[in-house]
């Protein structure tokens, strides 16, 4: 059989039989809109505390299966530059579609990518010459599929996409030479391509780089493809920069390298393509579109990808008249579900951790990457645990994967590498969180990475120096804080010792309270004991935290309103209310009940909260740990009414990998997961009149509001089951029995519901609560 023949025959007979499939009605997929966001932010915080591009969300419009391995988006920039998303709404030139591993609404950098464009006419490669303007009166885009018209070359384009492999629809609206370039995306001047005319493709790879430690080196892997056609070729060839090579087929290891290939068409006429993607090698790469695209032609996988995100989104359903409501939170919902990322083919393959030298299996799991656990462990992955539990497990084993073949837990690992992007240890409280939910269980072995990581530095310079480890631990360990003399220079963020400190006091409450559950008493006492260094760096008189030197004098320069290089990306009063653990031992520091809340509503009506960083997204709900809940109830109104909008520039700050879309999810249900490692959330109230949340256990809970949609925003009493209840917070293993919980609400804040002191979410020291 003539191989080239069949292929085409294959693809273009299956095309006619997707005609005849009908277009089902959405419930849910059509209040998304993955455009909001990738425009600089429109919000009030963002404009008041952003810097740069933590104005811009970073997200892009990928059009993916929920944690694909590659997503597409159009691209309107072509580098791999560090903090450059593939696409800014503000942009008016079309470069192609991009099969991207960008680590969506973050500011690192994408990697192991591949463009391809239509183009009509003259022939152009190079995606700053060959790019179309477009108009966004004519772009459609759907988490299932994104449309465009290209103006320069009268083309429609459409790309449609399965876990690891994408489709495209070209449909040329004037006859004559008709162009597809395909290149990969590598700023290093390296990458390969190939075209195989007998078989109607290009394959190619885009090796992958490191940033953060071990700036510029290999990562040991590529990003693979292979690029199928539906009709032959009459011209094929390769260039270089602006040099053309027609009829040669292969170029690699230089600058601005790529491929193309001619086709003579009638007006109307469409040109499909099909690319399948790998981090393991070309022929997997061919193996997974196959796999996932064989039998199936564009409308189908169209339909297929529509209906996978109908059934996820489908989890969680809201009921309210106000429309704008249902888009900002579906498309929440979206951004949540889109990292990390998958990394496995499609039979289980993928290189090893940190180098790559290895093939390993996950067998019937995925394996995960792209962990932005600084981020996500805060409400991305206890919303994972609570709508799709088995997951997050698999993310989990994951993380607990890389560290046996790593030999450390990594503290924020991206590009399948060991980084210290971030500060703290996270990954600790993620994999607390999941434990303590039943998630997941941790093995001896496993446990003693933990520990591992809490306890102990590497050996070598060199392991130190590539991300393993927590930053000045020794510091840390030493002083029960890290004094300003301890640079960190071993990480991407230098210094910043108070936060720091703040969060490793955080992670070690999140790892006493594994061992505890484990029987671990020893490890217990000592964890909780070192939960309490949060003391050592608030500064009483300033009622605030503050810089520390080793001899235990507070930094004398001092303004806790703007930012200190002692504090990640913020104020010292921005993280002086980080501790999520222990709430109640804050209070006491700052005096009590009352003085803890004048401070609070001091920091508020200083306009200090900004919610564009993670930091921050715990400090509304604190209220109810005070005995002041309304306070609450209106913050998180107002934060959702101001910081998020239907509007290209309604997210407020980096999404960073979906956490400001989950916190925004959470807000919308109710509740929010404040202290993960702890089984609870803290109650805020819903924002729709009736919400249902689907569990993978079959069981359902019922949360009836009427009248929030419309404005009643305050709690005046709940029940569930039908039992009142005053508690401002929700157990973790209650809810995930299903039921229904019952809220009155009403447009004034009813003061004395949930006020009383065994009313309150936990705190570590909540004994010690001072009224």
């Amino acid at each position: 059989m003539n191989k080239k023949l069949s292929v085409k025959s294959l693809l273009l007979g299956l095309l006619l039989i997707g005609c005849q499939t009908p277009q089902n009605e959405t419930k849910f997929v059509k209040f998304v809109n993955p455009l909001i966001g990738t425009a600089p932010a429109a919000t009030i915080s963002a404009i008041e505390h952003g810097h740069g591009l933590e104005n811009n969300s970073q997200v892009v419009p990928y059009v993916t299966v929920p944690f694909g391995m590659t997503n597409w988006t159009p691209q309107t920039r072509a580098s791999e530059t560090k903090c450059q998303a593939p696409y800014y709404y503000t942009d008016s030139i079309f470069q192609g579609f991009r099969g991207s591993h960008w680590l969506s609404g973050s500011c690192v950098q994408d990697y192991g990518s591949m463009t391809i464009m239509p183009i009509s006419g003259d022939l152009k490669c190079l995606p700053t010459v060959r790019g179309s303007k477009f108009s966004h009166d004519n772009e459609k885009s759907t988490p299932y599929s994104y449309q465009v018209h290209l103006d320069d070359y009268d083309i429609e384009a459409e790309v449609t996409a399965t876990k690891r492999s994408g489709l495209f629809q070209f449909l040329f609206e004037k006859e004559g030479e008709a162009h597809i370039v395909v290149n990969p995306n590598s700023d290093e001047g390296q990458g390969f391509v190939r075209v195989l005319p007998e078989s109607n493709e290009i394959i190619g790879y885009n090796p992958v780089h490191r940033i953060y430690q071990g700036l510029g080196e290999e990562a040991g892997f590529s990003g693979y493809f292979v690029v199928q056609f539906s009709g032959d070729f009459e011209r094929y060839g390769v260039y270089q920069g602006s040099e053309l090579f027609e009829m040669e087929t292969q170029v690699s290891d230089l600058k601005d390298l790529g491929a193309y290939v001619t086709f003579q068409v009638q007006k109307s006429e469409k040109i499909y393509a099909r690319v399948g993607t790998s981090f393991t090698s070309i022929e997997q790469a061919r193996k997974n579109l196959e796999v996932e695209t064989g039998k199936l032609d564009f409308k189908e996988v169209k339909s297929k990808l529509r209906d996978e995100w109908e059934n996820i989104l489908s989890k969680i359903t809201v009921e309210g008249t106000n429309e704008d409501d249902k888009v900002k939170f579906y498309t929440a919902m979206y951004h949540s579900f889109l990292q990390p990322r998958i990394f496995n083919d499609c039979d289980g393959s993928y290189v090893s951790f940190a180098g790559g030298k290895q093939i390993m299996n996950s067998g019937d799991r995925d394996y995960f990457v792209d962990f932005s656990i600084w981020d996500t462990y805060r409400a991305s992955h206890p919303l994972f645990s609570l709508l799709i539990p088995k997951t997050n497990a698999d993310m989990m084993n994951s993380l607990l994967q890389k560290a046996e073949q790593g030999g450390w837990l990594p503290i924020f690992p991206c590009w399948n590498s060991y980084t210290s992007a971030m500060i703290g240890d996270h990954v600790i409280a993620a994999l607390s969180d999941a434990y303590m939910k039943g998630v997941i269980d941790l093995s001896e072995e496993q446990y003693s990475y933990l520990l591992q990581n809490a306890f102990t530095s590497p050996k070598t310079d060199e392991e130190y120096e590539g991300g393993k480890g927590r930053r000045a631990l020794k510091s840390y360990l030493k002083y029960g804080y890290i004094p300003l003399e301890d640079m960190v220079f071993e990480s991407f963020h230098n210094n910043e010792q108070v936060s720091r400190t703040l969060e490793y006091a955080y992670d070690d409450f999140a790892l006493g309270q594994i061992a505890g559950k484990k029987g671990d008493l020893n490890h217990a006492r000592i964890l909780h004991q070192r939960a309490s260094n949060y003391k050592n760096v608030y500064s009483t008189n300033d009622s605030c935290v503050r810089g520390k030197y080793a001899d235990g004098s507070f930094v004398k320069d001092f303004d806790k309103y703007i930012r200190q290089g002692y504090i990640t990306e913020g104020t010292p009063y921005q993280y002086t209310w980080y501790v999520p653990h222990d709430v109640a031992g804050l209070m006491n520091l700052m005096g009590g009940r009352q003085a803890f809340n004048n401070n609070l509503d001091l920091f508020f009506s200083a306009g200090q909260y900004w919610h564009g960083n993670e930091p921050s997204h715990q400090i509304s709900f604190l209220y109810n740990y005070s005995g002041q809940p309304w306070k609450t109830q209106q913050l998180v109104t107002k934060i959702m009414n101001t910081e998020y909008s239907t509007g290209v520039g309604g997210l407020s700050g980096n999404d960073d990998a979906g956490q400001m879309s989950a916190w925004y999810v959470f807000a919308a249900m109710g509740f929010y997961p404040v202290c993960p490692s702890v089984p609870e959330y803290v109650i805020s109230g819903p924002h729709f009149d009736k919400i249902t949340i689907a569990f993978e256990n079959g069981k359902e809970l019922v949360l009836n509001a009427p009248g929030a949609t419309s404005g009643k925003n305050y709690i005046q009493r709940v029940k569930f089951n039908g039992v009142e209840t005053s508690k401002t917070y929700l157990n973790h293993f209650d809810i995930r029995k299903g039921g229904v919980l019952d809220f009155k609400m009403g447009s004034k804040p009813n003061m004395e519901w949930g006020t009383g002191i065994n009313d309150r979410p936990f705190s570590m020291l909540q004994e010690k609560y001072s009224d």
